[in-house]
């Protein structure tokens, strides 16, 4: 059994920026996880973050094999409410890169539907998110916390966010195109 510090936060709702930075700066002090090290900030796995960025290139391709040929794709989510769907639209094409907008229709009341944009890097076979929620130009890492409270791993969040939404998609979306799966 290790001795970590116990971490103890008031549910007192801070009201001073030291405030702030003290209980933050306790709750870090007590946190350890993957990419996290104790009292150091945080450090990214580029080779894990980039295998995930591949992946997304192959389930994008999956979903919209055309996408060099064809401006827009569309997939039905729930196969009891076809109005719900998630639109693939061609924004902008290169000879080496694609940036794509995936929209999630009809947007939810209840909260924010997915809405990012991905470039897709034909040469390299990889996909990221540029810009998520109308927020763009997200950095590697952030220190915490920030004017935009950023997660210290935000651009890697948004990453994995977007390759299990798109497994969602491979996995219960119906086109009204035929789509190829890969055998193996």
């Amino acid at each position: 059994m290790t001795n970590q510090p116990r971490v103890i936060v008031s549910d007192k709702r801070p009201e001073t920026d030291a405030d702030i930075l003290s209980r933050a700066t306790s709750l870090r002090q007590g946190f350890s996880t993957a990419g996290w090290r104790q009292g150091r900030r945080y450090s990214l796995d580029l080779a894990g973050h980039m295998a995930e960025c591949d992946k997304n290139y192959r389930r994008l391709l999956q979903l919209f094999p055309t996408i060099r040929e064809e401006d827009s794709r569309c997939i039905a989510l729930l196969p009891s409410n076809p109005k719900t769907s998630v639109e693939l639209e061609v924004v902008e094409r290169g000879p080496y890169t694609t940036l794509l907008q995936l929209t999630q229709r009809p947007t939810q009341k209840w909260g924010s539907s997915p809405n990012m944009r991905i470039r897709l890097y034909h040469d390299a076979k990889s996909a990221e998110v540029v810009a998520y929620q109308q927020q763009n130009r997200f950095h590697s890492t952030y220190e915490y916390p920030n004017r935009r409270m950023h997660q210290p791993d935000e651009k890697v969040q948004l990453n994995r966010f977007l390759s299990e939404y798109l497994s969602l998609c491979l996995a219960i979306g119906m086109t009204s195109d035929p789509v190829e799966l890969p055998i193996g």
